[in-house]
């Protein structure tokens, strides 16, 4: 019997119009944003919806973009195929997309974790504008090597792995010019280097001190345990308690996402089926080159 996971996309899947299909198609997913409205004080639906991309793509926008367009997605999907949702056993979602995951399994409510999701982009912002920093993805090296390069390129500056997405495929994230020095060393070592569309140096100690503000957010909301199991970012394991969950969502902005160890960690307890909930494909993609056999099905935005 198939045993079903749900996956959650993070920042980079935003688009200009997602979840305006949702809205017109799906009652619930329209109230989500009604009451995403109501708690960050903007109309999110019309920025999916219009843009400009300029706005979108920015973190303070795009990470509760994202998370609401998500969870519209899954009450798109509960509409149409209530089974699927009720089979769901585990969930993961990749950095930001570990909140949509948690609300998702109850472990937060959707405006507690909205109001979280909204300080952790404005913090993560603040620390990106105070230190010049960037992401680049590595294709076609292995993290041994990957590290190896960060090695050499690092200098003064802060430069480590920050993303483990799926074979062949590892962001690094550090200070710009190092960002600049190690690009050039993996294309000389053969690899195709991609710059991400990102603010600062995501997954590093760059990241200070959004992880404070963070922790001070969480701390306001109520943390239950997770009603289905979530696979952190963090460890590539899921977790019961909920200081412990917290901690967890803490370390996750300054640390590595170690993503094909946690899909490693769901294929190794028999899940074979997964559904990737939210704008993009990009989980889908990963998940094939992790194992070709798993069916991922994409619930569009």
């Amino acid at each position: 019997m198939s045993r079903i996971a749900f996956l959650f996309p993070g920042q980079g899947a935003q688009r200009v119009g997602m979840g305006s299909q949702l809205v017109e198609q799906c009652p619930a997913a329209r109230e989500l944003f009604e009451r995403a409205g109501e708690v960050l004080g903007y109309d999110l639906l019309r920025i999916c919806r219009e843009g400009p991309a300029s706005a979108l793509d920015s973190t303070l926008y795009s990470q509760p973009a994202i998370f609401v367009t998500s969870l519209a997605a899954l009450e798109y999907l509960r509409q149409q195929e209530p089974d699927v949702v009720l089979a769901c056993e585990a969930a993961a979602g990749l950095s930001l997309g570990e909140y949509t995951a948690m609300a998702f399994a109850g472990a937060m409510s959707f405006e507690d974790a909205l109001r979280v999701v909204q300080c952790r982009a404005q913090a993560m912002q603040a620390a990106a504008d105070a230190a010049a920093g960037g992401m680049v993805s590595i294709l076609g090296l292995e993290r041994a090597q990957v590290e190896e390069l960060c090695q050499q390129a690092r200098g003064q500056d802060v430069l480590q792995v920050a993303n483990l997405l799926c074979p062949g495929n590892v962001v690094v994230s550090g200070a710009k010019a190092a960002c600049e020095r190690v690009a050039e060393l993996a294309e000389q070592a053969g690899a195709r280097v991609v710059p991400l569309a990102v603010a600062g140096a995501f997954h590093t100690p760059m990241m200070h001190p959004a992880d404070e503000h963070l922790a001070e957010a969480l701390a306001q909301v109520e943390l239950r345990p997770p009603q289905l199991p979530v696979v952190s970012n963090v460890d590539a394991r899921p977790h019961e308690d909920p200081e412990e969950i917290r901690r967890l969502l803490v370390r996750q902005v300054i640390q590595p996402v170690l993503w094909e160890d946690s899909m490693r960690y769901l294929l190794e307890q028999g899940f074979d089926t997964f559904y990737e909930v939210g704008p993009g494909r990009v989980l889908r993609g990963l998940l094939r080159r992790i194992d070709r056999r798993v069916r991922c099905t994409c619930v569009e935005c």
